[in-house]
């Protein structure tokens, strides 16, 4: 049976008064903001500036849903313009914070007590306040400190409204080929599973020390860390975790004033994604700057793990191969042949080989800070339309990982040349003989 992404969120349609009162506060923020964008124009203002701006504003306004919608756009640097993703980049998690009275009831419902009886202190003022959940400071009994993470009190009948909404519309943009190619009914049920799993903390929980077993016996265990979970403390809607002093990885002037190798964190970055991804099978999926800290003592700190991937042992198996043909071999016709087996092409044509070559091009270049993401898109776009193809979530997840990597490496090493490290290239070369004995050996059973 199908489940639609509202019944993902929550197992019953949302009555169609809820649903028409979600469309019309969307109708309202859209005429709010565009009459300051037709204001702007009317008096000469820089109308790029404040479209941005106001659709900020409205995104936060309209909640949860929209602001999820905006991280997207703030995450995903050289698919927007940049005004329109430095604007979002704030809903990271500056988000308005929930009702305190509203926190702390729900606090009281999932820890059995009020804050006061639970913690030794507890501060009703959020340090971050994101579209899912904002997170406080306490402490607790024992005296250690911690960060407690609470859902916003009331978002799940948000949630399923706002996404029967976003259902409707991919049904309609299916019609149209551009919407097939998309694959919008799926990119809309995809991003309401996403939503589905960060509603459930203890899955978050599950997910972090999945994370870090995952890593615990690779050369990254002593380079990269995630919260300690306290689990007596931690419920569905409450995710309890000790506190680590930290700053962002894109606050250039702390990380520098820290005395941090900008260099050395980005290759941990770079090749801790690549190992727990093609290797471990456990992945982060949200590296945005909220979620990636440095430590006092230069270890990356990753937190949110509501978004994670995962490959099985045969797709870890074909990427590793896939990875190797692109970007070592230069075995264009393997590499087709590797992407059908992941079934991200379902059919063929002549010169196929002479479009991955050209597909791959631009990665294969030395200074991976000048590559262009906008013209790989489009050119994504343009092989996804020629080969119907449909690339696996896991894959474009990972994609979409190394596109926050590039923009850390703009802020913090922006004359690094990964592909001519030492470490990345060992690390790849370990890939590239993994890859092969796994080749021969396939090879060899089909013999």
């Amino acid at each position: 049976m199908t489940v639609s992404p509202t019944e993902v969120l929550q197992l019953r349609k949302v009555p169609i008064t809820v649903e028409a009162g979600r469309v019309a506060a969307t109708a309202w923020q859209a005429g709010v903001g565009g009459v300051h964008v037709l204001g702007a124009r009317l008096r000469g203002r820089p109308v790029a500036a404040v479209a941005a701006h106001q659709a900020r504003d409205r995104f936060a306004a309209l909640g949860p849903t929209y602001v999820k919608l905006g991280q997207l756009i703030a995450s995903s640097p050289g698919l927007f313009p940049e005004v329109l993703s430095n604007e979002f980049r704030t809903l990271l998690d500056k988000v308005p914070p929930a009702d305190p009275a509203a926190v702390r009831e729900l606090v009281t419902d999932q820890l059995g007590a009020p804050p006061e009886d639970v913690f030794a202190t507890f501060d009703e003022v959020p340090i971050a306040s994101a579209s899912i959940a904002q997170v406080h400071h306490a402490t607790l009994k024992s005296g250690e400190r911690v960060v407690v993470k609470i859902q916003r009190p009331g978002i799940k009948a948000r949630l399923a409204a706002d996404m029967q909404i976003l259902e409707r519309v991919a049904a309609v943009l299916q019609l149209s080929s551009y919407g097939r190619m998309l694959n919008a009914k799926e990119v809309v049920a995809d991003f309401a599973a996403n939503l589905h799993d960060e509603l459930d903390f203890h899955t978050e929980a599950r997910a972090m020390e999945e994370w870090t077993a995952c890593l615990a016996d690779t050369q990254f265990a002593s380079k990269v860390r995630a919260p300690k979970v306290y689990w007596e403390y931690t419920t569905g809607r409450v995710l309890v975790m000790e506190f680590i002093d930290a700053v962002r990885i894109d606050d250039v002037a702390a990380v520098r004033a820290a005395g941090h190798d900008g260099v050395e964190l980005l290759r941990t970055l770079l090749l801790s994604l690549l190992e727990s991804a093609f290797r471990g099978g456990v992945f982060h999926g949200d590296l945005h700057a909220g979620n990636v800290l440095v430590d006092t003592s230069g270890r990356i700190v990753f937190l949110d793990f509501g978004i994670v991937g995962r490959f099985d042992d045969r797709t870890r198996v074909i990427l590793r191969q896939l990875l190797v043909d692109l970007m070592i071999r230069n075995d264009f016709e393997s590499a087709g042949r590797a992407l059908f087996r992941l079934g991200a092409v379902r059919r063929g044509r002549e010169g196929s080989a002479d479009d991955l070559r050209t597909f791959a091009a631009p990665l294969r270049r030395t200074q991976l800070g000048k590559v262009s993401y906008t013209q790989l898109g489009k050119q994504l776009a343009d092989l996804a339309k020629a080969y119907d193809a449909k690339l696996p979530r896991e894959l474009v997840l990972v994609g979409k990982q190394l596109l926050y990597v590039e923009r850390y490496m703009k802020l913090l090493a922006p004359r690094w040349r990964a592909l001519n490290d030492r470490e990345v290239v060992n690390y790849v070369g370990g890939l590239v003989i993994q890859a092969e004995k796994e080749r021969n050996a396939a090879n060899k059973s089909r013999a």
